[in-house]
């Protein structure tokens, strides 16, 4: 059994990594212990995001650079131009051995021809990383206090108003029952050429009939571009999938060397912020807890690395969680001497691949998260670039596809709702009656419901339960673990 593990840390305000500016930009935070896959999956589905084992979500209705979470449907994701440009770039590279004319004088890490080709889509070549908070969280041994809520499993299983049978970490059954209630947001969308055509035969009275195939070239798909290699290749590309936790893998002197080489280099950091263990606490440390599943018996859920092997030499990493309904990026560093190859795009292609070939066996196994698109920093849009994108409405928390009606509106006003119905409401909002089921930790060796702990000890810090309630949703206020130790 997997329990999720909270300490809320409350309202932050740091430095913003977009703008620059001080003390401006605000969020919520706090410590994940533990946290079940699917839990995750819901979290992000109301704008959290981790960095190690710290989640923040940002206030984006006070904060000077609004992030909207953004996500891809990888299934109805099309190749641009521009995405075909830069993958037959790199089969040529690996096929001949040799850079075209073009890119030798390249700088790393800049946009090419405008277009951003160079820019890491799966979100880190022009994300700096995010400033963790200073406070601790309270020690604790995660394996003991799952065992202890053995004891109160079936209060964490049942809600007031949804009932999760199973394993409490099984929030997908309960997230589903909530989606339910959502009306379908993402129709599939016709063509424009077909809806005027349908338009011009509904004037004249013409009766609709069905569009008859065209014969034409098939268009090449993604795993058409990234076919097997030949043995008769220049290079050998091989990229593999290693879970985080080993860190054997993850934490070797060639991974850290490269991660050290791009931040010195793509966004001239600090090099005494650089050690090994800043890389551990960012980007291979997890709270997320594996599990094997029947349908991917070797990959399962959780957090991994893709590391990209030019022949013997790692050229990139991307850092990834593999959820329930998702793959979604955390971060993407690769070696800037090979920057002419657009790794940041190529490898934001490889995971969408990852999740096309996911979904084969897990059919809701279909998106691809980017982490946040910030419509106000212009150097942040390239992430809505990808076809098939969607926005994540910050107070509804329901998906609208990424369009220049929407764009146009975040031009006019940086913070949205995204929303048209102004009677739409989160329907997996938490309400005040629902606080006496939200359980607590008072210390290493005792588990109780609110409603249980104010018959005790009143009201203490109920403003503080009832905010991170409310910023989680009531599925995973009511299924995860809140640690409320002094």
């Amino acid at each position: 059994m997997s329990v999720s593990i909270v300490q809320y840390f409350g309202e932050q305000t740091n430095k913003c990594g977009y703008c620059s500016g001080t003390n401006c930009s605000k969020s919520h935070g706090m410590h994940a212990y533990r946290l079940a896959c699917e839990d995750y999956q819901d979290l992000i589905d109301r704008g959290w995001r981790r960095c190690g084992n710290y989640c923040y979500k940002p206030q984006n209705d006070k904060t000077c650079c609004p992030c909207y979470t953004i996500k891809c449907d990888a299934l109805e994701f099309k190749l641009s131009k521009s995405n075909k440009r830069i993958l037959r770039r790199m089969n040529k590279f690996l096929r001949d051995g040799k850079r075209e004319p073009n890119e030798q004088q390249h700088t790393p890490g800049q946009p090419k021809n405008g277009d951003g080709d160079d820019v890491d889509v799966s979100g880190s070549a022009n994300e700096s990383q995010p400033q963790l908070p200073d406070k601790k969280p309270s020690v604790l041994n995660v394996e003991h206090v799952e065992n202890l809520v053995q004891a109160h499993v079936e209060q964490i299983k049942t809600s007031n108003t949804i009932q999760v049978s199973g394993d409490p970490s099984a929030s997908l059954l309960a997230n589903n029952k909530i989606k339910a209630f959502a009306p379908n947001l993402n129709p599939p969308r016709k063509k424009a050429k077909q809806m005027r055509i349908e338009r011009r035969q509904a004037k004249l009275g013409v009766p609709h009939e069905q569009p008859q195939p065209q014969s034409k070239i098939q268009e090449k798909t993604l795993k058409d571009f990234l076919s097997a290699p030949k043995e008769t290749d220049k290079h050998q590309l091989k990229i593999a999938l290693v879970p985080a936790s080993d860190t054997q893998r993850t934490c070797t002197d060639a991974v850290f060397a490269l991660y050290r080489k791009y931040q010195l280099v793509i966004h001239n950091d600090n090099p005494a912020r650089l050690s090994l263990e800043s890389m551990r606490r960012y980007w291979v440390k997890s709270p997320l807890k594996h599990k094997k599943i029947e349908d991917l018996p070797n990959v399962g859920y959780g957090s991994f690395h893709q590391q990209y092997w030019l022949d013997t030499k790692l050229i990139a990493v991307g850092v990834i969680d593999i959820l329930p309904g998702s793959v979604s990026s955390v971060y993407f560093f690769y070696d800037p001497d090979y920057s002419f190859l657009s790794l940041g795009t190529y490898g934001s292609l490889r995971e969408i691949d990852l999740v096309q070939t996911l979904a084969e066996r897990v059919p809701a196994l279909k998106y691809y998260y980017m982490g946040f698109y910030i419509h106000s920093c212009p150097k942040m849009r390239y992430k809505g670039k990808l076809s098939a994108s969607y926005l994540l409405c910050p107070e509804t928390y329901v998906w609208f596809p990424l369009t220049d009606e929407i764009r146009n509106k975040l031009d006019a006003k940086k913070y949205q709702r995204l929303n048209p119905d102004a009677t739409a409401k989160d329907v997996n909002e938490f309400l005040n009656q629902h606080l006496n089921d939200v359980m607590l930790l008072i210390n290493p060796q005792t588990c109780i419901s609110y409603g249980r702990f104010i018959q005790n000890d009143g009201d203490v810090d109920r403003d503080v339960i009832l905010e991170y309630s409310k910023l989680v949703g009531r599925v995973c206020a009511q299924r995860m673990l809140y640690v409320n130790m002094s």
